[in-house]
């Protein structure tokens, strides 16, 4: 049985991954920590933990955290970078769920973040197919340090990524709109994410190139072998409390059918757990991945105008985040990865 301690626990995510862990056979949740709701109630910030045998958020003591098997940093971007360094010495499995170690290009942190770069740690997307045609999931075995990929990331790359390995859509011409709901963006006030903003209406943000996870899709997409690939995203909050569906439109290389890109992502995703690609004729909801840590994929194909829309759905905060978070830890302790994790949705 494997200890877990967990900062940043009193945001969506950290409350996602301390309702997995206390779930999970081989792992004991022992410590919750949250500077900002230090001595706070956990029901009262999360009213569904109710089971958890804590009371309070404890406060966030590096060697208190290191004193667990895994420590998982559910902390906003520029602040689970420097407390991890204090971490990395120690023998703990080390979990980012943030962004301060997804990248390996300094001028892409630059870019997008600022700030200090942290080095990259292992990349927690088991499905990603990699170039030679292997997934990630082989540099997750036996692995101490670990990077929870975005949840807009994680819905664009599982769509696109083995249309680009395969030469089947043209990597310099990807054009992602995202429906999202509003977790997605943390507990973090913002007058945009009010309920009286939101309520009824749709708001897109990141434009122009500007989302912080467009980066993270081009390097997944280099991984899969493309050559200067171009990923225009734009997300667009709407009105449900948590999931995400990606449309995602590719023009098609060649003479490429529609059933020839259908065959080739269920080839590449006959064998994964978390992926279901869907029917022809079908696109995927989000209610029918809510709660799941599945990623559902349908597509569409635009022949008149050499086009393929690739529609992803996924719940942010499981398949987005602490379920691939948790999938991968699974793997890098050599447990079935799908322990702990479920590939059914709920009843909305």
């Amino acid at each position: 049985m494997k200890t877990v301690a967990i900062a940043g626990a009193s945001g969506y995510a950290g409350g996602e991954m301390a309702r997995l862990v206390s779930g999970h056979p081989g792992l004991e949740l022992r410590l919750l920590a949250a500077d900002k709701n230090e001595g706070r109630a956990i029901r009262e910030i999360h009213p569904h933990l109710r089971h958890l045998p804590h009371d309070t958020f404890a406060p966030t003591d590096v060697d208190a955290l290191a004193a667990h098997d895994v420590v998982v940093l559910a902390l906003p971007h520029g602040h689970s970078g420097p407390l991890g360094q204090k971490l990395i010495d120690s023998d703990a499995i080390v979990i980012d769920l943030g962004a301060d170690r997804r990248l390996t290009d300094p001028a892409d942190w630059a870019a997008y973040y600022g700030g200090e770069h942290y080095e990259a740690f292992s990349y927690a997307m088991p499905e990603l197919v990699l170039a030679d045609g292997t997934r990630q999931r082989s540099h997750l075995v036996g692995a101490t340090r670990l990077a929870a990929p975005g949840c807009n990331a994680t819905a664009v790359t599982l769509a696109v990524a083995p249309l680009v390995q395969a030469g089947l859509i043209e990597p310099g011409d990807i054009v992602s709109t995202l429906a999202v709901g509003p977790s997605g963006a943390g507990r973090t006030l913002r007058e945009d994410l009010l309920a009286s903003e939101l309520l009824g209406s749709a708001h897109a943000y990141g434009a122009g190139g500007q989302h912080r996870h467009i980066p993270e899709i081009r390097q997944n997409l280099l991984l899969a072998g493309a050559q200067a690939p171009t990923v225009t995203m734009t997300p667009v909050l709407v009105p449900m409390s948590r999931g995400i569906l990606a449309v995602n439109a590719a023009r098609i290389a060649g003479s490429v059918s529609d059933q020839d890109l259908r065959d080739h992502l269920e080839k590449v995703y006959a064998e994964e757990a978390f992926v279901e690609v869907l029917p022809a004729g079908e696109l995927p909801t989000t209610a029918s991945v809510l709660g799941s840590n599945t990623v559902a994929i349908g597509l569409a194909t635009d022949q008149a105008a050499g086009r393929v829309t690739v529609v992803s759905a996924i719940d942010n905060l499981v398949k987005g985040t602490a379920g691939a978070a948790l999938q991968s830890l699974n793997i890098a302790l050599g447990l079935d990865e799908a322990t702990g994790l479920s590939a059914d949705g709920v009843a909305p």
